[in-house]
């Protein structure tokens, strides 16, 4: 296998494990991280919401709709330009997400115990320099012309 399907695989399974959790809850995993983003810094702009989340704008915008008619976020103004919005957790989504939280970092604890502390470590500091600016930024060449990888 090569790094791409092995990375693809890796995250499947993972995905696959946290929807099992969440399913029942009548959450799916792009909720759960709008909620554990909030949870760690409340008050945020959908543009920081969809780069933390890997998605695009109107993807977001979908996730977020649905998520303000269960009540579990709110959008309100930016106090400092009120042309922009942010997205603020509820009592609801803080109280599914305390619940459901240490759920989900034990089931990605144990993937990374699988590993031990050392391989955890590295891998994780592999990828994140895979996803940095630094990384996407080098051109790689592909069938005999450079391409730029972008995020």
């Amino acid at each position: 296998m090569d790094l791409p399907e092995l990375i693809r695989g890796v995250n499947r399974r993972l995905e696959q494990m946290l929807e099992a959790e969440l399913k029942p809850r009548s959450l799916s995993l792009h909720q759960y991280r709008v909620l554990e983003a909030l949870t760690e810094g409340n008050g945020l702009p959908m543009g920081d919401l969809a780069t933390r989340l890997l998605v695009d704008g109107p993807t977001l915008t979908k996730i977020i709709d649905r998520m303000v008619e269960s009540a579990q976020v709110y959008r309100a103004p930016d106090p400092q330009d009120r042309r922009r919005v942010l997205i603020f957790l509820s009592q609801r989504g803080a109280e599914q997400f305390k619940d459901i939280g240490p759920i989900i970092k034990s089931i990605q604890q144990n993937l990374l115990n699988r590993l031990g502390a050392s391989d955890a470590t590295v891998l994780t500091s592999l990828l994140s320099e895979l996803l940095s600016d630094r990384a996407s930024a080098h051109s790689y060449p592909v069938r005999g012309r450079e391409t730029l990888i972008h995020d």
